[in-house]
């Protein structure tokens, strides 16, 4: 155990424990938005969905949603 380990060599090799220690495992794909959370995402702007402080009024939201759905 010294300086030369995990460093590249003269020969541009690299060490086999340091290469597998460098790769990162890889991430879990995103989940798809569920269709409350797409109408939600699209309709959070809206000025007739939000309380003066800005909050939104979710059980207004579901409402419509819930009727848009029927549709």
């Amino acid at each position: 155990m010294g300086y030369q380990d995990g460093v590249r060599s003269i020969q541009g090799s690299v060490d086999p424990v340091s290469e597998i220690l460098s790769k990162r495992p890889s991430r879990k794909p995103k989940r798809k938005l569920s269709a409350w959370n797409k109408f939600v995402k699209a309709n959070s702007k809206k000025k007739i969905y939000q309380y003066a402080s800005g909050k939104l009024k979710l059980k207004k939201m579901g409402i419509a949603f819930r009727k848009k759905k029927r549709r």
